[in-house]
């Protein structure tokens, strides 16, 4: 490690840059909402706002509540027991994490709406003219649940299969039953990794914009984008948006308070040692049911009434040709905000692992604020900047690129982080003996060696920002469209046809390289 190096000027420089980057959109709505004095306040405690706040804390609630009912008998059933093709259900029980929340709350409309292809079918043989409204919380819950589970469900599979089985085993020889062992030993050990789960779901709910927005249940993102929409006074977009902000931070401390401070390690002799599958016996058939289930509603539905409507869409002659040009612009901003990330994630991670001091854990620290903001509020905060401050990058790719970065650079963070942990600083230290530069050892030794990790980072920013709906809507530039905003306008209009191929587009593009990500992972 080289604790006594000085960092190259160019280095810190950068990471505080990117640092100064990550923390504007909330200084700026810090600012704009602070000059609104006593009159903000009076905004915020009116009775409009505070039923917003109900409804966004039931949705969030209601989501985490059924997301962990769901995932973790799923994550016991394919994990540890002899439940038959377990491997093929781990696989598609997380696949649902591949479609935007957008994307469900499109596929709701389409099949359980008023008028929907549930309705079409229960015409003709029961003279069902109109079905219940889906719309409000039953379509929003149902929407953000079907895609939200999974980020449950895999930090729980990753958990049981690092469980040490001997710890069950010692319960088991003490007289405790199977039931017993699992409530007394083995939940507690899956603490953690629910704890992190329930941060993701409830981070993802309070910053989810497309499925609410579609279906029409006003939670403080809805709110937001509503009263920027439609008023010219944005203070209290921007109060709206710094109440989101505290929602998010309460979250993350509910979860760093809950984590708790227990440690669980597999013994030295028993790391190599896999444990004994559970025999469902009788159960087994309802434990396949359970899978089915939810494999059907969460993937084989989505993809079932997709396929309906791009087929109804090809032989209604529409102007499919039209995706092809917002998939390539979906792909070009992609691109460019992966690459743009990548690099501003290089020197916070450099400069955080092989310079480690308080103000490098600092920077590193402050890149993962973009994680607890929703994209509306940077994307607003962004808007208000631009227009007032920045008015040669307002509507451009380079304010809209900006944001992406702020949004996902904790992904790109985190994986160069990780990579450079692995690679030993004695090469480093060897190629600084023969009298290379710092940045000469940067550029010839270190990152070819954390190259996956800058690829893996790069990867996962371009297929967020793929599916990234609310930043994208209100920075792109005038007729610039993505397969997100082009789905997200379709569906708004009713038009299913026009939203489908886009919308299969995002689904294919994301889910090859998460498949091969579970299966590496498994």
């Amino acid at each position: 490690m080289m604790r006594h190096a000085r960092p190259p000027a160019v280095l810190w420089l950068s990471a505080t840059l990117t640092a100064i980057g990550v923390l504007l959109p909330l200084a700026y709505l810090v600012l704009r909402a602070s000059g609104a004095g006593m009159e903000l306040w009076s905004l915020l405690f009116r009775t409009r706002t505070l039923d917003i706040l109900g409804r966004t804390l039931i949705l969030v609630i209601a989501v985490i509540g059924i997301s962990l009912a769901i995932s973790l008998p799923l994550a016991w059933l394919t994990q540890r027991t002899d439940l038959p093709l377990r491997r093929m259900w781990s696989i598609l029980t997380v696949l649902p994490l591949v479609i935007p929340s957008y994307v469900a709350g499109f596929v709701i409309v389409a099949a359980l709406g008023p008028r929907g292809i549930l309705q079409q079918a229960l015409a003709g043989p029961f003279g069902v003219e109109r079905l219940p409204d889906i719309y409000g919380f039953p379509g929003a819950f149902l929407a953000v649940t079907l895609v939200a589970y999974p980020y449950i469900l895999l930090p729980l599979q990753a958990s049981i299969r690092g469980l040490d089985p001997r710890i069950e085993e010692v319960a088991r020889s003490l007289g405790h039953g199977r039931w017993d062992t699992f409530r007394r030993v083995v939940l507690p050990q899956l603490r953690p990794a629910m704890a992190a789960g329930v941060l993701l779901v409830g981070l993802y709910t309070l910053r989810d914009f497309g499925a609410v927005s579609l279906l029409r249940y006003e939670t403080f993102t809805w709110a937001i984008y509503l009263q920027y929409q439609t008023s010219f006074d944005r203070i209290l977009a921007a109060g709206l948006s710094l109440v989101l902000v505290f929602m998010a931070l309460a979250i993350l401390f509910l979860e760093f308070h809950t984590r708790g401070k227990s440690h669980y390690h597999r013994t030295a002799a028993s790391v190599s040692r896999s444990p004994a599958y559970v025999k469902l016996g009788r159960w087994q058939w309802p434990a396949l049911g359970f899978c089915a289930l939810v494999v059907l509603v969460a993937l084989v539905m989505p993809v079932s009434i997709l396929s309906y409507w791009l087929v109804r869409g090809f032989s209604g002659g529409g102007a499919l040709w039209q995706t092809t040009g917002y998939a390539l612009n979906s792909a070009y901003v992609s691109g460019l905000a992966a690459v743009v990330t990548a690099i501003a994630a290089i020197s916070v991670a450099v400069l955080d692992v092989r310079y480690p001091s308080l103000f490098s854990r600092l920077l590193e620290r402050i890149t993962y604020i973009g994680f607890a903001l929703p994209g509306i509020v940077i994307a607003l905060a962004l808007v208000f900047f631009g227009a007032n401050y920045a008015t040669l990058v307002y509507q451009t790719l380079a304010l809209l690129v900006f944001a992406y970065a702020v949004l996902f650079l904790p992904q790109a963070v985190g994986s160069v982080r990780s990579s450079l942990l692995q690679v030993s600083p004695r090469l480093e230290e060897a190629a600084r003996s023969l009298g290379r530069t710092p940045l000469q050892v940067l550029a010839a030794v270190t990152l070819p060696l954390v190259r996956p990790g800058i690829l893996a980072g790069a990867g996962l920013v371009f297929l967020t920002t793929m599916k990234e709906l609310p930043a994208t809507l209100l920075l792109s530039p005038i007729g610039f469209k993505t397969l997100a905003t082009s789905i997200w306008s379709a569906t708004s209009e009713g038009s299913f046809a026009r939203a489908a191929f886009p919308a299969v587009l995002l689904i294919l593009l994301s889910s090859v390289p998460m498949a091969f990500l579970i299966v590496r992972g498994g």
